[in-house]
């Protein structure tokens, strides 16, 4: 039985993998920090199953505690690591950008010191943002677009996929890992435009609220499915050598086109509902980035399976089921 080691299990990303990896008949471990301890909604489905400290086990840590990285690596002795903690919030990084960087960025350093120093050979897989591009002007993007970010959050991503590049050429790490774009799902958090438009829209049709305010609709954005991401993540890990992705699905949709699908499958007029607030366009909002997944369709077969419209019905279902 292989064993794994997810770090963020209780987000969107790292409650997928933990969910696929035991598909796949893994023992799972997965890291835990104290702040998340009354947020595991994205997991407790696994916690309450007979799977829970069987072939599920919890492990108390953080990214910026080193021995607790250590211990959790030590006790669970996994043959791959997948890293999906971080501090995701853009607003988050420029409002405390030390903080947010020392998570994104100097806790890699952090697990590749220890995955250099440790007798194991583990597998680490490290995703990162399609952000990393933020202000390239090119039509779409691969894995050799130079590097040119437009955020703190950015940044911090860059560092991360240099770090594991690095110590990948330089120390024979297997290091890995996929350059994401946007992907959503059921699971994402509120404080993104996809969850918000959805819980909106379902609040405006249970009779809740009336508006929805947004900023600029009319960014494109290439949006995925987390599920078929984790599924990606995970084929990346089982190549003979380690590589980088770009994951996408090289089609952008904007914000609008999202928002009018979410009301329209609840048969809601969006205009009737839509308010435009200025206040919450960005200032240095990144261009429109879509994937060009040639190199991973090429080496594992990567490619879309899960349309736009399909992902908001499921979120809006999902949304809809709490009520």
């Amino acid at each position: 039985m292989k064993k794994a080691l997810v770090l963020g299990c209780t987000g969107q990303d790292g409650s997928y993998c933990v969910d696929f990896l035991l598909k796949k008949k893994y023992q799972v471990h997965g890291l835990i920090r104290k702040s998340a301890t009354n947020n595991k909604i994205n997991i407790q489905h696994l916690i309450d199953s007979p799977v829970f400290n069987k072939n599920f086990f919890l492990h108390k840590g953080d990214l910026l505690d080193f021995i607790s990285l250590e211990t959790a690596i030590n006790l669970s002795m996994p043959d791959e690591i997948y890293n999906f903690a971080d501090q995701d919030n853009v607003v988050w990084s420029h409002d405390i950008p030390i903080y947010s960087n020392n998570v994104t960025a100097g806790s890699v350093i952090q697990i590749l010191e220890i995955l250099r120093k440790s007798k194991k050979k583990i597998k680490f897989f490290q995703p990162v943002s399609s952000n990393i591009f933020g202000l390239n002007n090119a039509a779409n993007l691969n894995e050799n677009t130079i590097l040119n970010p437009a955020s703190l959050y950015a940044l911090a991503k860059c560092s991360a996929f240099l770090s594991v590049k690095m110590y990948s050429k330089i120390h024979k790490i297997f290091g890995c890992g996929a350059i994401y774009f946007n992907h959503e799902s059921p699971r994402r958090g509120e404080d993104y435009v996809t969850q918000k438009i959805v819980k909106s829209a379902c609040d405006i049709y249970s009779g809740k609220k009336k508006f929805l305010e947004l900023g600029d609709i009319s960014i494109k954005i290439d949006w995925g499915y987390a599920p078929d991401y984790v599924e990606a993540a995970w084929k990346i890990m089982q190549l003979p050598s380690p590589d980088f992705y770009i994951i996408g699905t090289g089609k952008a949709h904007t914000v609008e086109y999202f928002a009018r699908k979410t009301f329209a499958y609840l048969g809601l007029n969006l205009n009737k509902h839509l308010i435009i607030n200025k206040k919450l366009i960005r200032p240095n909002k990144t261009k429109n980035l879509i994937a060009n997944t040639t190199k991973a369709f090429k080496d594992f077969g990567f490619k879309n399976k899960t349309s736009l419209d399909e992902i908001i019905k499921k979120m809006v279902d999902a949304e809809l089921s709490k009520n």
